[in-house]
């Protein structure tokens, strides 16, 4: 595989290797916990707490990476694309935009 140069070419990458429904709806759990755990962490000021956020966020991802979807997280090669697509991803599924970034990127969806 060619190495991806620029987000622009990453993000429809990265939602291809997201293709399964259940692969992404646990990264939303994952990204979600963390961001509530960061939060919380922040205003209880209980620093050492903070790999959990981490834990949290990596956790359901790299799960669902190897067990639904059967491929290597993006993770590994484009960490910070990666963990910002993490948080674009939850965006446009909260908004209900992810079917249209899905049809950009050449994903089928599910009837």
């Amino acid at each position: 595989m060619k190495t991806i140069q620029s987000y622009i070419e990453f993000w429809p990458y990265y939602l291809r290797e997201h293709a399964q429904p259940a692969t992404r709806g646990w990264h939303y759990v994952g990204t979600s916990l963390a961001i509530s755990l960061l939060i919380t962490l922040i205003a209880t000021q209980r620093w050492g707490l903070i790999p959990l956020v981490f834990l949290c966020g990596y956790f359901f991802a790299w799960a669902s990476h190897g067990l639904i979807e059967k491929n290597k997280p993006a993770t590994f090669t484009y960490p910070l694309w990666s963990l910002g697509s993490d948080f674009k991803m939850l965006f446009h599924f909260m908004t209900g935009t992810m079917g249209r970034e899905l049809d950009k990127a050449g994903v089928a969806q599910a009837e």
